[in-house]
């Protein structure tokens, strides 16, 4: 398995690998792969029957800033486009909902492992399992690189955002060693 990750913000020149952009701006079917990408129908952790469009929109919609809490007009934005919410806006980030109407606020990391890990997961399980499937034999006979705006597929480590295409790139990797897929690092969605 011959799979790794890349900053698209860096000249990459690789002529041994084929190269796909997993990003917002990335070509189809490889754009899919996206938080930003709004497969539709994706459940949101620990809101029963509540569904959003993406990822990101999930990911967005149960931050919690100083001034502004849930936003759930977030779950349905298809363009790809307006989902940040940002602290020069919104004032410092306070946190995560558990849930959209939970009370309890979880930490960055608590966040990313009970809302945003278990949401990417069920997209790459439900909406992406010919491209992961396609993604996997193509990086069985050839290197791949995925590119990402950020690189980093710690998730303990909280000083810069997590790649998604560490995440694909692990998924891959963990399908490929035999791994049932409630053994990949990331977690199912509720």
């Amino acid at each position: 398995m011959q799979i790794e990750v890349a900053s698209k913000r860096r000249k990459l020149n690789r002529p041994d690998a084929v190269v796909l952009d997993v990003t917002s701006r990335g070509p189809e079917p490889w754009v899919r792969f996206s938080p930003f990408y709004p497969h539709g129908g994706i459940p949101v952790p620990l809101s029963p029957g509540v569904v959003s469009e993406s990822v990101e929109g999930v990911w967005q919609a149960l931050k919690v800033f100083e001034k502004s809490d849930v936003d759930p007009a977030k779950l349905g934005v298809r363009s790809m486009k307006g989902l940040k919410r940002t602290v020069r806006r919104f004032g410092q980030v306070h946190g995560h909902r558990a849930g959209l109407h939970g009370s309890t606020l979880l930490d960055y990391r608590t966040a990313r492992q009970e809302i945003y890990l278990p949401t990417y997961r069920w997209v790459l399980d439900h909406r992406l399992p010919d491209l992961v499937a396609e993604l996997r034999a193509l990086a069985g006979s050839t290197s791949v690189v995925l590119l990402d705006y950020t690189t980093n597929g710690d998730v303990d480590d909280l000083s810069t955002p997590l790649s998604h295409a560490a995440l694909i790139a692990d998924h891959v990797r963990r399908l490929d060693d035999g791994n049932s897929a409630t053994t990949s690092g990331l977690p199912q969605a509720t």
